[in-house]
């Protein structure tokens, strides 16, 4: 599909969308401390709106179905209202739930007996109580209406006639307040409809209005109403523990956009803006292209297009990913590529060799492994019937490594078959940590925080009257992400080089000089930083990494969670959260001083390829690809590539050529910047400067201004190294 010629009219749209996104982003920053280190959220801050929770008695918090539903519920419906003047779409969020009220765990639930092994290995963040990292399935929304769900809650509520009513109890006032939140964006329309005097804004708020007002008495059954049944979901989905998911995006509008445009009732410019609209709203993640569940088809239609178009004409902060697979038609992968070029940022890209097969390996038919869709920073999921919990796990390898160190130097003789045997030991302690924490999880969340609102859009939970998290849905796969791969494999690898092989240092040297923190010996830290490290082509670190990769699978995917059984899944992603894990862990022996960032996922550092003359991303691309946990969860890789040299290096048709390649070798996810050191230089030292600058941090899209300077600082790491 060729790019839409827009009118100047669409453009101004998207325009005064684009510059009020940019105003409440300084109002977001304003009211956060100057900085927003996570997703660029769509809510709007609502200068002076409260709400007062209704705690239970002896409780200063909310817990349980009932209590946090009927609060959330009435939440919803106290929600102010918004339209901005050149939207299609109505609503808009306010923030997280948590931060008006209290909410989460009873005291007696919280898991005490594990606590001093989260503080021994560092874990910031464990599992028990993750929340929102599920797909929502909106085929189930879209065939069944608003009305149609509370329908859908009573009729099983009355036939599971369940022994208590909380699950049911709470789940119906939350849909009875998004019910309430739709009804009033409703009212608000027509009200301003009966305000304005301009005929186009006039005709926008009515037609808002009538959209609403059919959307409150069936499913929707025009392109418009589909968009603004799924404002409506984002809206309420992100103020519910942050939410944010939509799924394969371009299947779920196509059947409305084919329906629309045969009765001439819908151009592409006007989809165009209708999306913009629904981005503008807020950045949830989907997916366009990818294959049917056959492989007999690919997904890639007109809507597909429309969609990235519709991304790139607003040019604020998106989640969307173009899935990538062998034999794929790349006219969409291109067209992404394009528009990355030129604006230096733009959608990810899911690759299905790494993400399928990584999941037939846990046992599911391929045809179920190419549904899975990009619905998250890092992972992918089921719409609907998978409970993952992908991206709420943090296991520091390099802790493990901490430890060991200790200990073989305190035994006497040490060695790095030795450092190994202790280094594997303790990360065993670790996943056994997360396994128990698991266990832990599966017995409490339900009781304190169930899925409320994502609930609602999966297969089984209302139909069983039980949760998502224990069961509701079918497959439960919990997720474990390892980090500080190449922390722990360029340790090692120094170890041995300049201590084992070459002898230029002795045990005892290279270990009082760690734990001193380097203090005066810069040329022994130089010594050891300056290895061929991992992602080098001639380094001793891979094949450490190859062998930590292996024993922590071996730990995790080999065994279940030992009381009640859960399968659990190796993968391997740090967020951008390599600077809050490398805080408190002391110096490293691979030249990294005491509390500075560890490295990201299972990447290389940066200037891991010092010294090579031909360095290009292919090595840093073969490294993440050789090192991918291998069971379908993302281990992404970072692209972050000088503009100019991607012009002079072939262009789109290189970056076609190595996104291939990297597919075919298993990798998952690649999150590509294309912009010049020049610019990435200027907007760093002068944030202000460049408002609408849009990067990709690390699963996630954000404007540059947005993030704190040490956020910042691993993006500029990235370029310049």
């Amino acid at each position: 599909m060729k790019q839409v010629k827009l009118s100047n009219e669409i453009l101004s749209r998207i325009t005064a969308m684009h510059e009020t996104k940019i105003a409440e982003n300084k109002k977001k920053l304003d009211n956060f401390g100057g900085f927003y280190n996570i997703d660029d959220h769509g809510f709007i801050c609502f200068d002076g709106f409260t709400f007062e929770a209704d705690y239970p008695d002896g409780y200063d918090l909310l817990f349980g179905a009932k209590c946090i539903g009927e609060n959330l519920g009435r939440f919803f419906k106290e929600l102010p209202v918004y339209i901005h003047q050149k939207s299609a779409l109505a609503g808009a969020w306010a923030g997280f739930f948590q931060n008006f009220v209290k909410i989460g765990y009873r005291p007696e639930d919280h898991a005490a007996h594990l606590k001093p092994l989260h503080e021994k290995y560092g874990f910031l963040q464990n599992g028990i109580g993750g929340m929102n990292h599920l797909g929502p399935d909106m085929e189930i929304g879209f065939s069944l209406g608003l009305r149609g769900i509370l329908k859908k809650i009573r009729r099983y509520q009355a036939r599971n006639h369940p022994a208590g009513e909380d699950f049911y109890a709470g789940e119906a006032a939350v849909m009875e307040g998004i019910i309430a939140y739709t009804e009033n964006h409703m009212h608000y329309a027509h009200k301003l409809a009966s305000e304005v005097t301009d005929n186009w804004e006039k005709q926008n708020y009515t037609q808002i209005a009538e959209a609403l007002e059919n959307l409150l008495v069936g499913p929707p059954s025009t392109f418009r109403e589909a968009c603004q049944f799924l404002a409506i979901f984002q809206s309420v989905d992100r103020t519910y523990f942050g939410g944010g998911a939509l799924g394969q995006l371009d299947e779920l509008l196509r059947p409305f956009y084919e329906e629309d445009k045969a009765a001439g009732s819908l151009t592409d410019e006007e989809a165009i803006w209708m999306v913009a609209s629904l981005f503008y709203n807020d950045t949830h993640y989907s997916q366009i292209g990818g294959q049917t569940p056959d492989g007999e088809k690919e997904l890639t239609s007109d809507v597909s297009f429309l969609i990235l178009q519709a991304a790139y004409e607003l040019a604020i902060p998106y989640n969307l990913a173009v899935r990538v697979f062998e034999g794929s038609d790349d006219r969409l992968l291109r067209r992404a590529l394009m528009y990355i070029l030129e604006k230096g940022s733009g959608p990810c890209f899911s690759l299905s060799q790494g993400v399928e097969d990584g999941f037939v390996k846990q046992g599911h038919p391929r045809e179920l492994a190419r549904m899975r869709a990009k619905v998250g920073c890092n992972w992918v999921a089921l719409p609907g019937i998978e409970y993952p919990l992908q991206d709420v796990t943090r296991l520091n390898m390099a802790w493990a490594f901490h430890y060991a160190l200790d200990e073989v130097i305190a035994g006497g003789q040490p060695s790095t078959e030795k450092l190994w045997e202790h280094f594997a030991s303790h990360l065993a302690v670790m996943v056994d940590t997360i396994s128990e924490g698991y266990d832990w999880h599966y017995e409490t969340v339900s009781r304190n925080t169930p899925e409320l609102v994502l609930n609602l859009f999966c297969h089984g939970p209302i139909e069983r009257g039980i949760n998502s998290a224990i069961g509701g849905v079918d497959i439960l796969n919990l997720n474990i992400d390892a980090i500080a791969l190449a922390t722990v494999a360029d340790s090692f690898a120094a170890i041995e080089l300049r201590v084992e092989k070459e002898k230029k240092l002795t045990w005892d040297e290279m270990y009082n000089t760690v734990r001193n923190n380097y203090k005066d010996s810069e040329n022994i830290r130089l010594m050891l930083k300056n290895i061929p490290r991992f992602g080098h082509p001639e380094s001793l670190a891979l094949p450490w990494a190859l062998r930590i990769r292996d024993e922590y699978v071996r730990l995790v995917a080999d065994k279940p969670t030992k009381k009640h059984n859960l399968k659990m899944v190796p993968g391997m992603f740090s967020h951008g959260d390599v600077y809050m894990y490398g805080e408190k862990l002391p110096a490293t022996p691979n030249g990294r001083f005491d509390g500075e960032p560890i490295s990201h996922s299972n990447e290389p550092d940066p200037g891991f390829a010092s010294g090579v003359v031909s360095f290009s991303p292919s090595l840093k691309a073969t490294a993440v690809a050789e090192a991918q946990p291998g069971y379908g969860n993302s281990a992404p890789l970072h692209l972050d590539i000088d503009t100019n040299m991607v012009k002079t290096a072939g262009g789109i048709d290189a970056l076609c050529a190595l996104i291939h390649t990297h597919n075919k070798m298993g990798g998952t996810l690649i999150n590509l910047n294309c912009i010049t050191p020049e610019q990435i230089k200027a907007a760093h030292e002068n944030p202000e400067s460049h408002p609408d600058l849009v990067v990709r941090v690390t699963g996630y899209s954000a404007f540059f201004a947005s993030l704190s300077q040490e956020y910042r600082q691993q993006v500029v790491d990235r370029y310049l190294s």
